[in-house]
């Protein structure tokens, strides 16, 4: 095994967000150099990290030049240049997910077919180039509102996609190309994070429960153990198992799905990083997803993925109508709770909707776990001032 513990090793990580600055805490831990590439001078990981490089992800040039003298490269974010990774692969660098994983997942409709030719449960969708295309099929009668509209690449964050509900939604959105998939009429959204290693171990994290906005179209809480039956969490997880496996990633597959009104599973989306599905597990799991990924991409042994307690995670998000420095108002109130723990990203700026934090309460009873975390989501504000 190499030496990656106080060596000359170095961990690069592409993108500087609040995702790279949590995989820090556990390179910190083991003391793994690393070397962090992002656009932003002020990235949350820049303070954390051995080395910080502030450039463009999707620059090949720059991309390229970054991974010169790091021994293994891996993301926080998928909007990388992939061109680039690919020639870094051709030259032996080690590079994870690869580069083949991230081109499907990149692209929604790749990533769609990609579902149907592994026999993989997922929703029906359809292609659009154009918005004028759109437009013409929507009024020609080929498809009914409500109507799921994803941008084809480039979402995020909730971004890139929109229930389209009526005409004037369709002329609203962006002329990119795009999909429209069925809108599915669930019970439950769900998700299972899958890692996998190097040499192939593989583990899964307990099926986590996912409450969402109704207009930003992010995730207010992530609760677990999902309120789930033993026979509709045994289904997700072999969902999740057999999305992993026609991936064959290495690290953090995190696997969204639907838990329709007759208890099927479909897929609806899946990242190949660490995913704001599984931040309950830095208080909640015996290994965090973020050491977990680490453990993976080095070809470490796989940590306990099992729950301690019961744990759900509040999304902390800019207040919609402020903008600017960022305040953090009755922080100290929630702070007086049993099994509180906020996590501040490090971003200076608040607007609408920014995902800036996140709080976990931990309980051995998760429905007392769930009553805090709404009292939680209550009391704390992202303001600016």
């Amino acid at each position: 095994m190499p030496n990656y513990f106080s060596s000359n090793f170095t961990l690069g990580i592409l993108g500087g967000g609040q995702l790279g600055k949590m995989m820090l805490y556990d390179t910190r831990k083991y003391d793994i150099r690393t070397k962090v590439m992002d656009p932003s001078p002020e990235a949350p990981c820049r303070i954390a990290c051995n080395t910080f490089v502030q450039g463009d992800l999707m620059d090949y040039e720059m991309v390229v030049k970054f991974a010169e003298d790091v021994d293994v490269l891996t993301i926080e974010i998928e909007n990388v240049n992939v061109e680039a990774l690919e020639f870094l692969e051709s030259k032996g660098k080690m590079v994870f997910p690869s580069a083949s994983t991230l081109k499907i997942i990149r692209d929604k409709v790749v990533q769609k077919e990609f579902y149907k030719k592994h026999k993989i449960p997922t929703s029906p969708f359809n292609l659009y180039q154009t918005k004028a295309e759109l437009i013409s099929e929507y009024e020609s009668g080929r498809f009914n509102l409500p109507i799921v509209w994803k941008s084809r690449t480039g979402g995020y964050d909730g971004r890139g996609v929109s229930i389209l509900k009526n005409r004037e939604d369709i002329i609203g959105l962006p002329d990119t190309p795009c999909l429209l998939e069925d809108k599915v009429n669930f019970k439950n959204e769900l998700a299972v994070i899958v890692v996998r290693s190097v040499s192939g171990q593989i583990k899964t994290y307990p099926v986590v429960e996912m409450e969402f906005h109704p207009t930003a179209n992010q995730v207010e809480y992530v609760i677990c153990p999902a309120r789930i039956s033993d026979e509709v969490s045994h289904k997700a997880q072999t969902v999740a198992k057999q999305v992993s496996e026609a991936y064959q990633h290495v690290g953090l597959l995190a696997v969204e799905l639907f838990q329709t009104q007759d208890d099927e599973i479909l897929v609806n989306e899946v990242a190949p990083r660490p995913h704001n599905s599984g931040h309950y597990s830095i208080e909640g799991a015996y290994t965090n997803q973020f050491e977990q990924h680490i453990r993976a991409i080095l070809d470490l042994p796989l940590g306990a993925t099992e729950s301690k307690l019961g744990a759900v995670m509040v999304n902390l998000v800019g207040d919609e109508n402020h903008e600017g420095d960022v305040y953090y108002q009755n922080i100290d109130k929630i702070m007086n709770f049993k099994g509180v723990t906020p996590h501040i990203y490090g971003k200076a700026q608040t607007r609408p909707f920014r995902k800036m934090g996140h709080v976990t309460i931990v309980d051995e009873d998760i429905n007392i776990a769930r009553q805090t975390a709404e009292q939680v989501k209550g009391l704390i504000r992202v303001i600016s001032r």
